[in-house]
């Protein structure tokens, strides 16, 4: 997900940043990661939790900052530059229905940005477990195929499809794509 083990740290606990330097793949490997939590977070309870069970799963909200990087540092919690600004500033206004938040310095794609998002989010929010595994594993690389992912998975590929289908993927990565072909524009 990131190329360098700097460019990813842990914080107070609960927290973490990352650098994507790929502009192209920032928005699929945040799914990715949002699917990440839910397989790990459900995996000890099947999917379901009793009353009783005191445990929370595991769950992540995403804060897209893109833009530069004034200063590297050592790590990513030691880095500035506008980048980290446009996530921190957003993230702390992250709404409980916001799944990904993605910022860039340019107002007008913002606002097309966060309505995409917010039909992406409600989309997202839906998913099985099933459902991000599959899409975790189509996601590993950018030309898997529905027959790969289901020898994976030890699936039959109608199953991958019926996932994909129920998932909504489709609309999903139209929304990641528009994204993903916007800000190659404004920033490569």
């Amino acid at each position: 997900m990131v190329k360098n083990t700097k460019d990813a740290q842990v914080f107070r606990g609960d927290s973490y940043q990352l650098i994507i330097d790929d502009i192209s793949q920032v928005l699929k490997r945040c799914i990715q990661l949002i699917c990440w939590f839910k397989l790990n977070s459900d995996r000890f309870s099947s999917g379901r939790r009793a009353a009783t069970d005191p445990r929370v799963p595991l769950g992540t909200r995403l804060s897209i900052g893109i833009g530069g990087v004034a200063y590297e540092g050592k790590n990513v919690l030691d880095s500035d530059g506008e980048a980290f600004h446009l996530s921190g500033r957003k993230f702390d206004q992250l709404n409980k229905d916001d799944i990904i938040r993605l910022t860039t310095a340019d107002e007008k794609s913002n606002e097309v940005f966060e309505m995409l998002l917010m039909f992406m989010n409600s989309i997202i929010r839906s998913w099985t477990r099933t459902q991000a595994e599959t899409i975790f594993q189509f996601l590993e690389k950018d030309d898997n195929t529905q027959e790969q992912v289901a020898k994976k998975l030890k699936m039959t590929q109608p199953a991958v499809a019926f996932s994909l289908r129920a998932a909504r993927w489709k609309e999903v990565e139209k929304g990641i794509n528009y994204i993903s072909k916007e800000l190659e524009k404004q920033y490569l």
